[in-house]
């Protein structure tokens, strides 16, 4: 269901933002402060450092990842994301394909790929990940850039369980 509903929710999102880009005199400063962010938010992930991750986010951010449930709140994501940051095995990194901005030059989006290896907490193995993501911002009265939606989506089809064992003839 999650996944439906970023399906849904995510590309109305991004094409209603897309026509919304011709007006603000400021639209190239803005991309490039949204590229800009994203190149420092993927170095503050490799620092492994939950507070610089964490405040890339909005006080009152939505994060959205596959097979999870959202978490809603900066101190909540943060939360949600210090056991894999911290982990020093942990590599995320993430590419936008596409920037936009609306003409008022107060919200924007980027849209991309990723790609994470993070060790799974029950089993201790090591787990590649690759996907897609949208992350919408909206322009904080400072002129910082913060995400008010993040969402990704996992490309990597998720396993299959074992099959029950065989019932023995007796």
């Amino acid at each position: 269901m999650k996944k439906f509903v970023t399906f849904c929710v995510m590309p109305a999102l991004a094409v209603a933002m897309a026509g919304c880009n011709s007006g603000s005199g400021n639209h190239d400063a803005d991309v490039a402060a949204l590229k800009a962010n994203e190149v420092q938010w993927n170095a503050d992930f490799a620092s492994h450092n939950i507070d610089k991750v964490a405040s890339h986010y909005a006080d009152d951010a939505v994060l959205i990842m596959s097979e999870q449930s959202s978490v809603s709140g900066k101190a909540a994501i943060a939360a949600s994301m210090k056991p894999m940051v911290s982990d020093l095995a942990t590599t995320l990194k993430f590419q936008p394909t596409r920037v936009e901005v609306s003409s008022a030059g107060d919200m924007g989006y980027t849209e991309g790929t990723y790609t994470l290896t993070v060790k799974d907490l029950q089993t201790g193995k090591t787990v590649d990940d690759h996907g897609s993501y949208v992350t919408t911002y909206k322009k904080e009265a400072d002129g910082t850039w913060k995400a008010v939606v993040d969402s990704a989506t996992s490309e990597v089809p998720v396993p299959s369980p074992a099959p029950a064992p065989a019932a023995e003839n007796q």
